[in-house]
C-alpha cells in the first residue's frame, strides 16, 4: 500500500494510509544507500500485525531538505522575530537561497509583532519579492492573513528556537496542542520544545509540518550547486545580473557591477547583499570533490 509519512520518531515512521496510521520501520537497504525517509515522503509500505509495518520504497520526491528534514513541501514558512530572540537576517537569507535551489516557495512570517513591529525587516523581504506576513501568536494579529497564505498547501514551519513556531500553530488550530517553551532573556534565545518533525492537518484546509529550531549554522550542508547558482537564488539581484561590465562578475567588489550599484542606490537592501557576501565566502572553498 502507499501512504505519506506523518511523523518520524525514534526510528519509527508513522505512515498515513487508507487503512489507518502504520508505525513502520524502514528496510535496511535505505541505510546502506545513505537515504532516510522524511516526513512528507510518499512511500510504499507493507502492513504487519498490531498496527506496524515496513517502509519498502520512497516514491519520487518533489524536493527534500536536510534541516528541516522534510520532503515534498509546497512552501517553506520561515518564522522570524525582532523581539527576543532576534532573528539574524543572514539565517533568513540562507534559507531563502536553499529553498530557491530546491524549487520551493518561501513565506516570511514575522512573529511577536505585538512586542516589535519589525517594520524594517518586513519591508526588506517584501522589497526582495517574498510574500511576508506580520503576526502575533499572543494577540492573534495577522493570523487570518497567515491562514490564507498556507491554505491548500503543505508548509514546513522553520526558524530559530524561540521565535514561536509552535505558538503560531497552536493559535491557528488549538487542536495541535504543541508544547511551548520559554525564551531566556539572559541568552536571548529559546530552548527546543519540538523534538521531532511532524505533519498536522489544521483548520482551514492547510497541512503544516512543525520542525525543531536551528541555529544560523545548522541549516543545510553547503553544496557545489548552491555555489554555482548563488546570484540567481537572490531574486532581488536578478534584474541586475546581466548589467555588469564583466562576464563572470562575482558581485562582490568588481568595478561596473550592476548589483553593487543597485545596493548603493538603495534598490537592493544592504543586509541582503551582506548575506550574499557571507554565503559567497563560505562557499568559495567548496569543490566538486567535496560534494
Amino acid at each position: 500500500m502507499t501512504g505519506r509519512i506523518r511523523k518520524a520518531l525514534s526510528g519509527f515512521y508513522y505512515v498515513d494510509t487508507d487503512e489507518g496510521l502504520l508505525a513502520c520501520r524502514a528496510r535496511g537497504k535505505f541505510r546502506k544507500a545513505g537515504v532516510s525517509p522524511l516526513v512528507g515522503d510518499r512511500v510504499e509500505c507493507t502492513a504487519l500485525s498490531g498496527g506496524e509495518g515496513v517502509v519498502e520504497a520512497i516514491l519520487p520526491r518533489r524536493n527534500a531538505f536536510e534541516r528541516p528534514a522534510v520532503a515534498n513541501i509546497d512552501q517553506l514558512v520561515i518564522v522570524a522575530s525582532q523581539a527576543i530572540p532576534r532573528t539574524e537576517p543572514y539565517l533568513i537569507d540562507r534559507m531563502t537561497a536553499i529553498a530557491a535551489l530546491k524549487g520551493c516557495d518561501v513565506l516570511v512570517c514575522i512573529n511577536k509583532c505585538d512586542l516589535d513591529a519589525a517594520e524594517a525587516l518586513s519591508e526588506c523581504y517584501t522589497r526582495a519579492g517574498y510574500p511576508t506576513v506580520c503576526v502575533s501568536a499572543e494577540t492573534g494579529a495577522g493570523l487570518d492573513a497567515l491562514r490564507d497564505a498556507i491554505s491548500g498547501k503543505l508548509s514546513a514551519f522553520t526558524g530559530n528556537s524561540g521565535v514561536g513556531k509552535s505558538s503560531i500553530l497552536n493559535a491557528l488550530d488549538p487542536a495541535c496542542s504543541l508544547t511551548v517553551g520559554e525564551v531566556s532573556r539572559v541568552l536571548g534565545r529559546g530552548r527546543h520544545t519540538t523534538r521531532h518533525v511532524e505533519l498536522y492537518r489544521i483548520a482551514g484546509g492547510a497541512e503544516v509540518i512543525d520542525t525543531p529550531g536551528f541555529s544560523s549554522f545548522d541549516t543545510e550542508s553547503l553544496s557545489l550547486e548552491l555555489k554555482c547558482r548563488l546570484p540567481e537564488l537572490f531574486p532581488d539581484f536578478v534584474p541586475y545580473l546581466d548589467g555588469c561590465r564583466f562576464v563572470g562578475c562575482s558581485h562582490t567588489r568588481e568595478k561596473g557591477c550592476a548589483v553593487l550599484e543597485a545596493v548603493r542606490c538603495g534598490k537592493v537592501v544592504k543586509s541582503r547583499h551582506e548575506s550574499y557576501l557571507r554565503l559567497y565566502d563560505e562557499l568559495k572553498d567548496v569543490k566538486e570533490w567535496n560534494t
